[in-house]
């Protein structure tokens, strides 16, 4: 064997491999193999971003100001202004293990949100319902309301968005819920972008059984 052929054969292998590495990275983005119609207008496209319509936070704003703090307790959140009451309900919740448990987060369309900002709010009702029936939960881990917990997080944690007209709505909500057993949150928003401070904006109802969560929003309609 000559003393070229080892210099040969590395050199061979570091082609096949660049080679094979740049046909990889044009198969998997569609270059490979394109029409000329979709290459042009893939040129097109390539500056032009897309942006969003609508914007949830003013330059002023600190991303996530208005949202309940995981490390906060229900006492730190409402002097936050971020719970508009305090007992979120969830004693007494009859279980059973063949039903489903779910959530329902209901959206007050009076108030003019956008999209953006309902997505911002439904969040937060969901963590304040989620640390309330935690708490219970870790209380007593044989309850109910841990059941229903470890049910509801076990099957996909089922969330479902509704919409009502009014502040009074929202709050006749709550109570209906919480005569039921059900945990139930509204969220306060703090004021910092689109809408004014104390602003009741969303209920968090749940997790609970379904046929307990649908005494309560059943009559609903969808967001």
């Amino acid at each position: 064997m000559s003393e070229t052929t080892p210099a040969i054969i590395v050199t061979t292998t570091l082609i096949a491999f660049i080679s094979g590495f740049g046909l990889g990275v044009y198969t998997i983005r569609g270059w490979w193999l394109v029409s000329p119609d979709l290459a042009a207008e893939r040129a097109a496209n390539l500056h032009d971003p897309v942006e969003s319509d609508e914007s949830d936070v003013d330059e002023e704003a600190t991303l996530l100001d208005h949202a309940p703090n995981w490390a906060n307790g229900a006492e730190a959140d409402r002097r936050q202004g971020l719970r508009a009451n305090t007992g979120g309900g969830g004693a007494g919740i009859k279980f059973d293990a063949r039903e489903e448990c779910k959530m329902v987060l209901v959206v007050r369309t009076d108030l003019g949100m956008t999209k953006g900002k309902i997505a911002a709010q439904c969040s937060h009702a969901t963590l304040a319902c989620y640390k309330s029936l935690l708490r219970a939960a870790q209380q007593a881990p044989q309850s109910s309301e841990a059941k229903v917990l470890r049910q509801w997080e076990r099957l996909g944690q089922a969330k479902i968005a509704v919409q009502v007209k009014s502040e009074d709505e929202l709050l006749e909500l709550m109570g209906k819920a919480r005569s039921l057993g059900v945990t139930a949150e509204v969220i306060a928003d703090a004021g910092r972008t689109q809408i004014a401070s104390g602003s009741r904006t969303v209920l968090g109802v749940g997790p609970a059984p379904k046929s307990l969560v649908d005494m309560v929003t059943g009559h609903l309609k969808l967001l």
